[in-house]
């Protein structure tokens, strides 16, 4: 089971997550918005506003993937996405995409 971890307070945030929820295999996916459920990452010795602040997913409770890598293992179980797993999780492109994507989450935080 892949349990994702995202701030269902943020607008594009839900939006994004609420477009994979309606695609994915619903027995793959548990969905936790960490904006209700403050103490969600705790096992895993993260803050809620840590949490908050970048995308969080895990894989049978086992190793935490964060940001990019979160996106990454999400696409990687959705339909169609893996092509953009793939070529998102190439080295130079996820380096400028992991750059990209702290600079937004910084900014909207």
């Amino acid at each position: 089971m892949i349990k994702v971890f995202y701030d269902g307070k943020c607008g594009l945030c839900s939006k994004e997550i609420n477009h994979y929820k309606r695609i994915c295999n619903k027995k793959k996916f548990d969905w936790v918005d960490i904006s209700r459920k403050s103490k969600a990452l705790s096992e895993f010795g993260i803050s809620q506003s840590q949490g908050l602040m970048y995308l969080h997913a895990t894989v049978d409770d086992k190793k935490i993937f964060i940001g990019v890598d979160a996106f990454v293992l999400i696409w990687k179980n959705l339909p169609r996405w893996k092509y953009l797993a793939f070529f998102v999780n190439l080295p130079l492109i996820k380096t400028i995409c992991s750059l990209i994507y702290k600079y937004f989450a910084k900014k909207r935080y």
